[in-house]
This record gives structure tokens, sequence and C-alpha cells, in this order.
């Protein structure tokens, strides 16, 4: 059996000492950090999920400006949050998010609760966003373990071991326990992940600016420190072929709202879906208007392509414009709605869809590569496509990126 991580690597006298005061004088004047009150905080760790730190201060900025407290971000709608996350991806945060508002609200007196096992209790507080907040706000002395944590930890035990398996997440945790100062947590757990998001780089770790070299096991024994931990394989991203439709009657445009749980939960799209075999595209965005909606369109004008990626797969989304024939009544339907072009934009979209709006709103005549028919040429088709690898993917609709160990700071 091999020896555990706490056993590889005992706790380094003075190490934790020497990383507080790296920080105090490297970290970085973020905004989160300038003001740290609990509910900042606990919105910033939710941001910072799945996206850089960079990508991150504006949207944590506008978004405490909409909604300052955990009061108003209880009082306001489903759609206003949706809306202000709009670009961010994995929406699920932002519902989760919501929800908690809520129930902080409804149960807790409009107060988040101070340690990690509590606050676990709350839609989307899973064990890092627990362990974060309770330590950065509240001072308990719990380690955060998140993909900077995990891969400093991996260097200084010079752990073999995959780390997407728990068992080396237990061990890696146990580890950084020892290290722990318990009246100084919230502060170890941050310049744990400065130190890996500035300098214990994934590829081409910075060893010779890092204030606890001399105590890292890969910078020690390897003559690739950056080897540590085995880097993954890639999967193969399904790829998915789909077909939308910009539906217009006068100046007004037809959109369904997406169910309020799963992929892309609660936002407004563009009525489409995915190509079926051998389906030429037109075919497609045609049957899946009518299948959605109940209602037909004349006169499909392709308009261009939007290439999109997701978390677990690829979209290539074929995007028409058409007019309704006064076939089938869509209005009185919940999830479809005729708006305008400004109403739209009020609505929360995924990006796509934005991007696929851009489509529609280019000048009339410009063409796009891959946009399918044009004067002189047929209705483009699927039919001998190559098929792309992987399983077949779920029925696919517009936008961003859903939630794992992040990659932040």
């Amino acid at each position: 059996m091999a020896p555990s991580a706490a056993a590889r690597m005992p706790a380094a006298p003075g190490r934790a000492d020497r990383l507080l005061a790296w920080f105090a004088t490297q970290r970085r004047p973020l905004p989160w950090r300038a003001d740290p009150d609990p509910y900042r905080i606990w919105v910033a760790e939710v941001l910072l999920q799945q996206t850089r730190v960079a990508a991150v201060v504006p949207r944590f900025t506008s978004f405490v400006r909409r909604f300052p407290s955990v009061g108003a971000l209880a009082r306001a709608t489903e759609s206003a949050v949706l809306k202000e996350w709009e670009g961010a991806g994995y929406y699920a945060r932002a519902r989760h998010l919501h929800a908690a508002a809520r129930e902080i609200v409804a149960h807790r007196s409009g107060h988040l609760p101070r340690i990690a096992a509590e606050l676990a209790e709350l839609p989307g507080f899973g064990p890092y966003i627990s362990a974060a907040v309770a330590s950065l706000a509240f001072g308990e002395p719990v380690v955060a373990l998140e993909a900077n944590g995990i891969r400093v930890a991996s260097r200084w035990t010079l752990e073999e071991g995959d780390v997407r398996r728990p068992a080396v997440r237990t061990r890696l945790q146990h580890a950084l326990e020892l290290e722990l100062p318990r009246h100084r947590a919230g502060a170890f757990n941050e310049a744990l992940m400065e130190l890996g998001e500035t300098v214990c780089l994934p590829r081409h770790p910075r060893c010779s600016s890092c204030p606890v070299a001399a105590d890292c096991r890969a910078r020690q024994e390897l003559p690739d420190p950056g080897s540590v931990p085995a880097p993954r394989r890639p999967r193969a991203r399904p790829h998915v072929l789909a077909a939308i439709v910009a539906l217009a009657r006068g100046d007004r445009w037809l959109v369904r709202r997406r169910p309020s749980k799963g992929l892309l939960g609660g936002l407004w799209e563009f009525p489409g879906g995915r190509v079926e075999p051998q389906e030429a595209f037109e075919a497609a965005a045609a049957r899946e208007l009518r299948e959605e909606t109940g209602v037909s369109a004349r006169g499909l004008r392709p308009l261009g392509v939007v290439e999109h990626t997701y978390s677990h797969f690829s979209v290539t989304l074929h995007v028409f414009l058409g007019e309704w024939d006064g076939v089938g009544r869509a209005v009185g339907d919940a999830p479809l709605r005729w708006v305008t072009r400004d109403e739209f934009d009020r609505l929360a979209r995924p990006a796509a869809t934005v991007r696929a709006m851009a489509l529609v709103d280019r000048p009339t005549g410009e063409a796009s590569r891959g946009s399918g028919r044009r004067p002189g040429r047929r209705a483009p088709s699927n039919r001998g496509a190559r098929a792309r690898p992987g399983p077949r993917a779920r029925r696919a609709h517009t936008t961003a990126s859903p939630t794992r160990p992040r990659a932040r700071r």
C-alpha cells in the first residue's frame, strides 16, 4: 500500500508562514478582497467556478452592483438574475445562487451560516464552496480544496495517483490539513490558490519565484516539476449538427424559453434543434420549428453558421431566417413568446443565440462562409457528411459553457 500524502509530506516547519508572508506582499487587488463581506465572497467563489479571474472581475462588479446584498438577490426574479449572468456560462450556478439567497432570507434571517457543514445544506454549496466561504468569510479552520490547491499539494507530496480519484483527493486534503494555521485558515486557502494561479502553473511552474520551493518534493526530485500531477488525456467531444429559425412576424420574433432544469435552463432562444442523419439543414430547420412551436414558415433563408463548444460536446448551428406563414398559433403557449428586437435584448439568452441574432442584424446581402444556399447553389445537406467520433449526443440548442472542480485565480 502506498504511503499517505500526509506521511510523505509531514508539515514542514515554517512552510505556511513563508507562504502567508509571500501572499501578504504578492496578493492581487481583487474587488472581493477589498471588502471581505460574506455575501461578496460567496458571489465571487460561485463566479470563479470554471472561470478565470480576469473574466470574473467585471462580471463580479456588475453583479454586486445590481444585487448588492443577499436580500436584493432574493427579491429579484430568476429572469433578472439569469440576464445579469448572461455570457458567464454554467447557468445552473446562477439559479443555485438565487435559490440559496431566497432560502437564506426565508429561513436564516438573511445571514449566511458561519460553518461549512451548515452552508453545505444550501443549494449550490458543494464541498469546495462551503469550505471556501466558511474559511474566507468566517475563519473556520477548514481546507478549501480546488484545482490549484490540488496541483500545489500534489507537487509538495509528489503524489503519483490520479487526482480525479476521491481517495487521492482525500490524501491531499489530509496533507494540507497538517499545514493549516487554525487562526489564519482563510488567508492560507487564498494563498494556496494564489500560488497555484500565478506561480505553480499547470505546465511551466515558476519554481524560482516560489516562496516554498525548498519544501516541494517535485521541485527537489524531478527534472520537470510540471509533470505532476500527471496530465489528463483529453476526451473526444461528440459533435452535433443543429438548425434554428429566426422567425419574423412583422417587427417581432418568435422565441422559446428552455426548461428551468438542465442545460441553459430558463434562457430564451430561437426554436430549433438537431439535424437528423441524411437530413438537409433547411428541412431540419422547418421540421424543428413545426415540432417545437406548432407554426411554420415560408421562404427560409440561410444566414450563416455559429460554432459553439460546451463542456461535453460541440455544435455547428445553422441559422435560418423566415417569416410566419400564418399557419398555427404560437402565442398562448407559456414557453413561447413573440418579442421585439429590444425585448429580446432584455431577455437572458445563451451566447450562441446572441451570435445568431448578430447574423440576423447583418446588412441584407452579406454572405457567410458555410451559410448554406446562395443564388445558384443548391440547399445544403449533411448527406455523406463524415461522422464525428463520440456517442450520439443529446438534442442540442445554443450556448455556453457546467460545474466541475474549477480552474481559477
